[in-house]
């Protein structure tokens, strides 16, 4: 599709997602902030996180992710629909994440899933409204 404005959206929604990873991973809240609306409901139940309105999961979030010295997000083969100021969007995730050993060593583990979002265009820019992730696998995940 050659429609500017399309480009333009698909663009953005690319940046929101990788802005997303780059706040989890730099574990930046501030910037986090720019990626959800206010009133936005997230659901990481399926990895065994909990759901609930944004301030509430960004609490939860920050109190787990400060468990883990190293996260990477990968966000990709994203499909997009746009409809005027709405979107929805999936995409794949690959999340390898580690924790500290007895040893001190680093303690990989990996999953593997998708994001199923919706999201709003704001006078801020677009904004993701409605999270779910659909984590489908993990390796060397203790359970």
């Amino acid at each position: 599709m050659s429609d500017p404005q399309y480009l333009a959206d698909r663009l953005e929604l690319d940046d929101l997602l990788t802005r997303y990873a780059l706040a989890i991973d730099t574990k930046d809240w501030d910037l986090l902030d720019t990626v959800f609306t206010p009133d936005a409901h997230l659901d990481y139940t399926t990895a065994g996180g909990i759901a609930g309105d944004y301030p509430k999961v960004k609490a939860w979030l920050m109190e787990v992710l400060a468990g883990f010295p190293m996260t990477q997000h990968f966000i990709t083969n994203r499909t997009v629909t746009i409809d005027g100021d709405e979107a929805s969007v999936r995409s794949y995730v690959y999340n390898p994440m580690g924790s500290a050993g007895r040893d001190g060593s680093l303690k990989l583990f990996y999953t593997g899933g998708f994001y199923i979002d919706r999201m709003r265009r704001t006078a801020d820019g677009w904004r993701i409204v409605d999270r779910y992730e659909d984590m489908t696998w993990s390796e060397g995940l203790n359970r």
